[in-house]
């Protein structure tokens, strides 16, 4: 009997560790998340995102407030390009397909990491709610932690204009692309690189004046902006579902709306760039993994404009933590590991009380795990030795 059970959870594991299999997971949650919201009339970021393109069609603002949306675009004017096909199509089916399109991206960025199959399907199984939270808002972050993800590995596989062209487009659509720049010291060709992201950033640039004239992009840049200072002006609130990074918890736990970013932010590029000291563990891919989900989740706590559907970025980088992490994984990696998926990517959903989730929004605890997480690799990457962490690298 024993046997037998053995023997079927091991062609289910099998089963689960497919890729064939994860790619219909994420399938059907791309189609169920899009009928669905569309269905009960709550796609409104979809919307914001589909009139970018008209908008910038019609050569008016993008970052104005419409009447066919609530709140404003905060996407640069390259996204027109991007989001134009999704935006030609009937409003349901192109809220499904722009889901569809997003988890693709993803699962391209996880798949292409220099690890072995099954730490890439495992890594997807990790973010698979976290997606699905991102889903139901149609959140470009899903494509976005793709795109930073493809920004890693197509600069350890030698091939920097790939990379450029990835954080040239993740930075001029969202400027959270741009810490694909963290990966420079990386590159194989460093001249190569930077002649990559001359390259990309113009042409992208550029790219959108086919839809509308030269001076109106111009113009668009300098709105987004404008845009985007705003927002981050407003973002530090103890009630709203922004705010939830490292500042948030501390304003929010204080009570204290008027502490200031700037000394976290000071701080945490110092803790940031400590590990870049250690130029003679560059070389061991252990390293360049940790410093990769450094990033990931640095973008986010240290964000006032991230909220709940943003942490796919942050996770992501949770779950290239844990399975670089060396076997047999210790106790205390395993608990922050489950704290992490407890806290951070379960506590929207029903299973936990609506006070106790109200509690949590409140007080911006969503971003503790990571915030400590984050640390954790800080410590790992100024300590250890990564050449003693046995990697599978598949290119």
């Amino acid at each position: 009997m024993n046997n037998l059970k053995k023997a079927n959870f091991n062609k289910l594991s099998s089963f689960l560790l497919k890729k064939e299999c994860i790619f219909a997971i994420y399938l059907i949650l791309a189609i169920v998340a899009g009928y669905k919201q569309y269905h009960h009339h709550t796609y409104n970021n979809y919307l914001i995102f589909k009139y970018v393109y008209w908008h910038t069609v019609d050569l008016q603002n993008l970052y104005n407030n419409y009447p066919e949306y609530l709140d404003s675009n905060h996407y640069g004017p390259i996204f027109s390009i991007f989001i134009a096909p999704f935006a030609l199509l009937p409003d349901g089916l192109g809220a499904i397909l722009w889901n569809i399109s997003n988890v693709c991206i993803l699962l391209w960025g996880i798949y292409s990491l220099p690890i072995s199959i099954n730490k890439r399907t495992i890594i997807a199984w990790i973010c698979a709610h976290e997606t699905l939270t991102a889903l139901f808002s149609f959140q470009f972050n899903i494509a976005l932690t793709g795109i930073i993800l493809l920004s890693f590995s197509y600069l350890i596989k030698k091939k920097e204009i790939q990379s450029a062209f990835f954080i040239a487009f993740g930075t001029l659509v969202k400027l959270y692309g741009i810490v694909g720049l963290a990966f420079f010291f990386f590159a194989k060709n460093k001249l190569k690189f930077i002649i990559g992201c001359f390259i990309a950033f113009t042409a992208l640039f550029l790219l959108p004046m086919a839809l509308s004239s030269p001076a109106f992009i111009v113009q668009c840049y300098a709105d987004w902006y404008h845009s985007l200072a705003h927002k981050n002006d407003i973002n530090a609130s103890l009630t709203s579902f922004q705010d939830i990074s490292l500042m948030g918890i501390v304003r929010r736990v204080s009570g204290n709306v008027n502490i200031p970013n700037t000394p976290f932010l000071l701080g945490g590029v110092l803790l940031f760039g400590l590990p870049y000291l250690r130029i003679n563990q560059y070389k061991n891919l252990g390293f360049r993994l940790m410093l990769l989900a450094s990033t990931l989740i640095f973008t986010v706590i240290f964000s006032s404009g991230s909220e709940s559907p943003t942490y796919i970025i942050a996770f992501a980088g949770v779950a290239i933590w844990f399975v670089v992490q060396q076997k047999p994984k210790k106790v205390w990696v395993i608990a922050l590991f489950v704290f992490a998926f407890i806290l951070t990517s379960l506590s929207p959903t029903d299973i936990f009380p609506k006070s106790v989730k109200e509690f949590i929004r409140l007080y911006s605890l969503k971003a503790l795990p990571c915030v400590i997480i984050w640390l954790t690799i800080i410590y790992q990457m100024m300590k250890e030795d990564f050449k003693s962490y046995l990697i599978a690298e598949n290119e």
